[in-house]
């Protein structure tokens, strides 16, 4: 009997231990993800992580939930909310692994100086990049975490647009964006936002177009960019930028749509 439990003993510890090392990974690598747990009925306990194409990278759940809750947490985790969904009788509470979220800032004017320090003090991880070295400088970014000198196809190698990167374009002028939207296009990054007039954002977009793009893609140009909140300084518009960020992120203005039935929802 006592070989018997400490075998079971060590088994329940080894997955323990998996999972948890799996969600020390997906933080590192700051891909976004979900640990499922189930919280009520037999199989109480039961733990899993889903990496965001839905693999099962640790842990396991029940066959007859496992489908439903794992797609589920695809898109919760694309929120950044904790969710607990009902099943029928079981309950899984839903967490998302969202790591420290990456702001790519195009071009270093007022603007950008106030999105940075308003951004960093919200947690992000911010860059700010320019091919002019007399803007982009440590005086004028204080609380940047990056500065990139340098043309986009220049600092291309220094980039990374993920799942969990903010791309704020604000230099409105084509000489900087068309090197820029080669390293873009394709890429699934969380919000993407573009400064300029309303005749400016067509322009980009017949630009874009002529460049191979599909609609769907350069519709999710936020272009103007920010909420129409009737911003005029800098520091306004930065805010307004910021506050569009925001929602795309949680994206609370879209019901959550999911298989199971919502318990309660929070977020991260």
């Amino acid at each position: 009997m006592w070989r018997h439990d400490s075998g079971l003993h060590r088994t329940v510890v080894n997955e323990v231990n998996a999972v948890l090392d799996a969600c020390e990974r997906l933080l590192e690598s700051g891909a976004l993800g979900a640990r499922l747990t189930v919280i009520s009925g037999d199989d109480r306990g039961s733990t899993a992580v889903v990496a965001h194409d839905g693999a099962v990278v640790a842990g396991s759940l029940p066959p007859d939930l496992g489908g439903d809750a794992v797609s589920d947490a695809v898109a919760v985790m694309e929120r950044e909310q904790n969710v607990t969904l009902a099943y029928g009788e079981v309950d899984v509470f839903i967490e998302t692994l969202a790591s420290r979220p990456e702001l790519l800032i195009f071009g270093a004017v007022h603007i950008a100086q106030s999105l940075t320090t308003l951004a960093s003090h919200l947690g992000y991880r911010v860059t700010v990049s320019d091919a002019r070295p007399a803007f982009t400088t440590r005086d004028r970014f204080p609380d940047a975490d990056r500065l990139l000198v340098g043309w986009p196809d220049q600092v291309a190698a220094d980039l990374e647009f993920g799942l969990n990167t903010f791309v704020v374009v604000l230099s409105h002028d084509a000489r900087f964006e068309d090197p820029l939207w080669p390293l873009i296009k394709g890429k699934r990054v969380r919000y993407l936002g573009a400064m300029g007039s309303t005749r400016t954002a067509a322009r980009r977009r017949e630009r874009l177009h002529e460049a191979g793009w599909a609609s769907e893609d350069i519709d999710r140009i936020h272009g103007p960019i920010g909420l129409d909140i009737g911003a005029e300084t800098p520091g306004e518009v930065a805010v307004a930028i910021l506050g569009e960020m925001t929602r795309d992120r949680y994206r609370s203005d879209v019901p959550l749509n999911v298989r199971g039935e919502i318990r309660r929802i929070v977020k991260s």
